[in-house]
């Protein structure tokens, strides 16, 4: 039939016509630098840089402070860790703020705090040269009236220990030339004796002479108007010390130890009057044989130790108001000899005045 005949016809058509089989690999077949490989590589790579880039420009909630804030807390770190590296300055400085700013006692100078030491300003050895190793010489804070220009002057006459009078200069160029006008107030006429003087450590106040008393733990007082000597008694001293004797705004003051307290200073205010008497008491924690001398300037006591033959140095001060003592001072007086038997505060014109191995100096000081 008909219809037989076209099945067969296309059955050998299908048969005649060729199978299509699979083109080979040029690419591969010819690329033998294997470029077109390395390209595809390329491909490859660049779709996933480009799928990494856009993750990481995605926007995120930020998790972290905003800038501001972390510049605050790095600025506070560092304060926090330079003010631990410097603590020791740092407590300095605060101290300082307070004591100026916010806290300063009733009875204290305004300068209230010595803060170094310069000089000397006045260098003399006086009218006798070398003569006498040991003394003690400045000014009176509350002098009489005429005398506000005067300086005074005692020398250990007797065996580098002993005096019996004071000896006056109208003006510092008459010390320095050695013109003693109105010249020597005798205490008495034998030296040493009863009430004459024992010891450098003297001072000067309202016209009044105040010293350690020949052979008694005591302090004289000898008024040079009416010329007469009378003393206030101290507890039993400990061995081999002396009194400082000390001046300041205040008044008069005198440093000694006891045995009960083991030697350490202590500190008393001396009240004027005849006979004078002693006021409130301190106790230090500072062994008064370690020190070499004492002065008081606004209500401060300060102490000072040998160094070198060139250096003395104030390490030490007790504040009477706040009871606070510090050791670490270091403020330096340069020397000319190598001794300091006496030095004494001047507040009349906030200096220091050393004897130094017969010879007289004078520093100045800087408050705060």
């Amino acid at each position: 039939s008909i219809c037989t005949d076209k099945m067969l016809i296309q059955s050998c058509l299908c048969w005649l016509t060729p199978a299509k089989l699979p083109e080979p690999d040029l690419h591969h077949k010819f690329d033998t630098m294997q470029v077109i490989k390395g390209q595809q590589v390329n491909s490859a790579l660049k779709a996933d840089l480009f799928k990494c880039n856009k993750k990481i420009n995605t926007t995120v909630t930020p998790t972290e402070p905003p800038q501001g804030e972390f510049v605050l807390f790095f600025y506070v770190f560092v304060c926090l860790f330079l003010i631990w590296w410097q603590w020791e300055s740092v407590l300095r400085g605060l101290e300082q703020l307070i004591i100026l700013f916010i806290f300063i006692p009733s009875g204290t100078c305004q300068r209230s705090r010595l803060l170094n030491v310069t000089g000397p300003r006045v260098y003399t050895a006086g009218e006798y040269p070398g003569s006498h190793a040991y003394g003690a010489w400045g000014r009176d804070p509350r002098p009489e009236e005429g005398k506000e220009s005067w300086y005074w002057l005692v020398m250990m006459t007797s065996s580098n220990r002993y005096s019996n009078y004071v000896r006056f200069y109208s003006s510092l160029s008459s010390l320095i030339i050695g013109v003693s006008v109105p010249g020597n107030v005798y205490i008495h006429t034998s030296n040493p004796t009863t009430n004459t003087i024992q010891g450098p450590n003297n001072v000067l106040y309202g016209g009044a002479l105040y010293y350690n008393c020949y052979n008694r733990d005591a302090v004289c007082h000898f008024n040079l108007t009416t010329k007469h000597a009378n003393f206030c008694h101290l507890e039993e001293c400990y061995p081999y010390t002396d009194l400082d004797l000390a001046t300041d705004e205040s008044g008069v003051w005198v440093v000694f130890t006891t045995s009960l307290d083991f030697g350490n200073m202590i500190l008393s205010k001396v009240e004027g009057g005849e006979p004078p008497a002693l006021g409130k008491t301190w106790q230090t924690s500072v062994y008064k044989q370690a020190v070499t001398n004492t002065f008081m300037a606004c209500g401060v006591l300060y102490a000072t130790r040998y160094v070198n033959q060139e250096l003395e140095e104030i390490f030490y001060s007790f504040n009477t108001v706040t009871g606070k003592e510090r050791f670490n001072l270091g403020i330096f007086i340069s020397k000319i000899s190598p001794n300091i038997q006496a030095l004494n505060y001047s507040p009349v014109d906030q200096t220091l005045h050393v004897y130094s191995d017969s010879n007289m100096r004078c520093f100045n000081d800087t408050f705060n």
